[in-house]
Formats: C-alpha cells, sequence, structure tokens
C-alpha cells in the first residue's frame, strides 16, 4: 500500500530551515514530496478522506500541548523524525493501519500536582515529555514510558487518570 505524505507546518516557510529540511527528509523517505497543510489540521478528515495518509506533525522546542488533538482521536503515532536539535516530526496514521515499532509509548494523563504521585512515579518507568496546567489546578502531561501497564497502575493508585496512549516509536 503506498502512503501518501502531508507535512502539517502551522509556522512561517519563507527562509525556515526546519521546514525545508522536513520536506527533504519525507521525500528521501517516501519518494514523494509532501502535500503541506498550513490551516487548522483535522485528522479524522484527513484520514477519512485518504485513509493511507500518513501526517508529519512538527513539534519545536517551543511546542506545548501539541498532543492534545490525538487523544481520542484516529491518528496515532508510530515514529519520531529528528529534523535538528529544535524540531522533530512526528509521524501519524490512522488508527487502523498504526503498527507499534517501538517501545517508547506516548502516554497521557492528568494529574493532581501532589507529592505521591512525584514520590512513586520515577524515570525507569516514564519521564515527562510535557505539562501543561488547566484551570481546573490539574496538569495535563504527555509522558514517554516503556510498561503502559505499570505507568496506568501508579497513576491509578495515586488517584490521577489516564488519559490515553498516542502512539508508539
Amino acid at each position: 500500500m503506498s502512503r501518501f505524505p502531508i507535512l502539517y507546518w502551522p509556522y512561517k516557510t519563507a527562509g525556515n530551515t526546519d521546514y525545508q529540511l522536513a520536506r527533504k527528509v519525507i521525500n528521501n523517505a517516501t519518494g514523494i514530496m509532501p502535500e503541506v497543510i498550513s490551516e487548522d489540521l483535522n485528522l479524522a478528515e484527513i484520514f477519512e478522506n485518504n485513509e493511507n495518509a500518513v501526517v508529519y506533525y512538527p513539534v519545536l522546542c517551543e511546542s506545548c500541548g501539541w498532543w492534545g488533538e490525538l487523544l481520542g482521536g484516529n491518528g496515532v503515532i508510530v515514529e519520531k523524525l529528528i529534523i535538528s536539535p529544535e524540531c522533530q516530526l512526528m509521524v501519524v496514521v490512522a488508527e487502523k493501519y498504526a503498527k507499534a515499532r517501538g517501545t517508547n509509548h506516548l502516554l497521557a494523563a492528568e494529574i493532581r500536582p501532589a507529592s505521591g504521585f512525584f514520590k512513586k512515579m520515577n524515570s525507569s518507568i516514564a519521564t515527562v515529555t510535557d505539562m501543561l496546567a488547566t484551570d481546573a489546578g490539574t496538569i495535563l502531561a504527555l509522558f514517554s514510558g516503556k510498561n503502559q501497564n505499570q505507568f496506568v497502575n501508579i497513576l491509578e493508585s495515586t488517584g490521577n487518570s489516564y488519559l490515553g496512549c498516542i502512539g508508539r516509536y
């Protein structure tokens, strides 16, 4: 099955070396220059219109909460490509075509900022890759970890909520 590459790039493109590198890396990987989307990204619509689509989603150093739109959706991260020290591309495919490629799970959780959770959680279970504070006083966090079950057990034992796994790479 051939894949149709799409680069989501909501940033300026003129003179942007990360943008140029991203297009080159995608072209080298797929043999096709990607279609570029710069407006709002609607993964459900993309995969409905073209189930063979592969969306390359940039995560820049200042990106915060980028993973929120993947929760509960039908897109799953299957790979991560490093473009530069400031930019990596998350490779997103339709959930039905996602095959686990690696051992790093991207796990989302809602945490009440209490010491109990942080005392039980350690880097051998999962590390934080992004956090956002909410108006309700909780933290929405994305973790990278190798053992999803162990992560969920710690969350539940400390009264926190597991929101889901958005992919593996």
